[in-house]
């Protein structure tokens, strides 16, 4: 269970690198155009705040990479839990399928962390 938990936050994470590359490296960029549906003119007048956001997802992917080098539970569980909150507030208010790109596979991600450790607490 733990290594299914770790497998989960580690693509969460990746995901995250992936976005911050997408939104700092990719947003004036047909590719980046295309995935967030967004006209030149757009991507142009957006470009700095699209790059903050991406340096946000990059935080994000930082920590669960620490949390997975250190091995804590308490540090994967709150930035699987940044992560959920963000994919329903970018969900609710941006595009609903970042529910289902960001939120669900961290909120899975989450559970599996939990049991996992509620399962390592239970065999002492």
């Amino acid at each position: 269970m733990k290594l299914l938990a770790n497998f989960l936050t580690g693509l969460v994470a990746i995901s995250h690198v992936g976005i911050l590359i997408l939104e700092m490296f990719f947003w004036n960029h047909p590719v980046g155009q295309k995935i967030f549906s967004m006209t030149p003119e757009v991507a142009e007048s957006s470009a700095v705040l699209a790059m903050n956001q991406g340096l946000y997802n990059g935080f994000l992917a930082t920590g669960l990479c620490w949390g997975l080098i250190a091995n804590r539970v308490d540090i994967k569980v709150f930035f699987l839990g940044c992560v959920v909150v963000a994919g329903v507030f970018g969900g609710l208010t941006a595009k609903p399928s970042i529910l289902f790109t960001q939120g669900l596979p961290a909120l899975m991600a989450l559970v599996f962390v939990l049991l996992s450790s509620r399962n390592a607490a239970n065999t002492l």
